[in-house]
């Protein structure tokens, strides 16, 4: 069983300023993902689809498994081919010389685009970074290779130090990860992120190992480099009370598949899929005493055993309160993912 406890954060941090002018940043077109196992190919993400706006926060949510992080991984190629396989589709970068399509570039112009115009904040930034070198230093790595052209690196580094709200800079550029917590090395990773000037910042769970005020700290942090320069930001996380209050559009996955996808307001308000409501029910509300907690019965099947069809139909309840002919056809024909309403889109045959 998966919780997912909603916390309050303050609301005009998070209300996004609409962009005079939209554009996308990041398009995504039927990407299809397995990797190599025993011989067999079995898939991690399948038809993938979607745009990244400049400025806009879109979140991935769904239960560990789903293809949350494969699919944020592929954006710049870091899964390891083999045992990965990009089966097909194409993953396109705005502004991009030459061939914009991820899934073509060189070894050479992958090493281009990781840092300036994708960078990755990951959930362990213990993990993340080096502990025989200090944090200045592994800032610096980034400028240097990305951009050149800054003359003193140093005063650029304080500089990043002071925008994530690092308290005395000029002293913990010097220090190592060792020397800091969980929540200064996690500001850390984000200084970093933002040292190559990326176009698009990509979370991956980046409060997951944070007590709850520091997830606050950092989640609105997020929020003000974002309002500030306009930078894209794809939230991967299990978490719909963060969803309802930071992202502006939404899409949830089940089993490699995005089965509903919206803006965070309407899916909130009017979940159409039944994974969607599932998941929603299951969040606590603050203040209020509601007994025991909505769980979602069995667990998300293994790719090596995904049915024909909607492979939610073993979880669901909608089909299990169908006639049978409705189940089978649950189980052995894939739903279509089609517009409901304006920008509402949904995999159910029935919702």
């Amino acid at each position: 069983m998966y919780i997912f406890f909603s916390y309050s954060y303050p609301e005009k941090v998070f209300k996004n300023s609409v962009c005079a002018v939209i554009m996308s940043v990041l398009e995504v077109s039927s990407l299809s993902v397995s990797f190599l196992s025993g011989g067999r190919l079995l898939p991690a993400v399948s038809d993938l689809s979607f745009t990244v706006e400049k400025g806009e926060i879109l979140a991935l949510v769904g239960e560990s498994g789903c293809g949350k992080s494969v699919s944020c991984m592929s954006l710049a190629r870091l899964l390891p081919e083999p045992p990965a396989k990009y089966l097909s589709g194409s993953i396109k970068l705005e502004g991009i010389n030459g061939n914009s399509d991820v899934l073509k570039m060189s070894t050479h112009d992958l090493r281009k685009i990781r840092g300036s115009k994708i960078a990755y904040i990951f959930q362990e930034p213990s993990v993340s970074l080096n502990p025989v070198f200090t944090v200045g230093y592994q800032i610096s790595e980034v400028i240097d290779l990305h951009r050149p052209e800054v003359q003193d690196v140093e005063a650029e580094i304080i500089s990043l130090l002071k925008q994530v709200g690092i308290p005395a800079p000029e002293k913990r550029i010097n220090a190592y990860p060792h020397e800091m917590s969980g929540g200064m090395l996690q500001r850390i990773m984000i200084a970093m992120a933002l040292a190559g000037k990326p176009e698009i910042l990509i979370a991956d769970e980046p409060t997951t190992a944070l007590d709850v005020t520091i997830q606050a700290q950092i989640l609105e942090l997020l929020a003000e480099i974002r309002e500030k320069s306009g930078m894209a930001v794809i939230l991967v996380t299990h978490n719909l009370g963060i969803v309802s209050e930071l992202a502006d559009r939404v899409i949830v996955m089940y089993a490699g598949r995005a089965v509903e996808t919206a803006k965070a307001s309407e899916l909130m308000k009017n979940p159409l899929h039944p994974y969607t409501r599932a998941l929603l029910s299951a969040v606590p509300e603050l203040g209020k005493d509601s007994g025991a907690l909505t769980s979602i019965p069995g667990t998300v099947p293994s790719p090596a055993e995904y049915p024909q069809g909607c492979r939610f139909s073993s979880r669901c309840a909608l089909r299990n309160s169908r006639p049978e002919e409705d189940q089978d056809r649950c189980m052995n024909v894939l739903p279509p993912f089609g517009e409901r309403n304006s920008g509402h889109f949904c995999a159910c045959h029935y919702s």
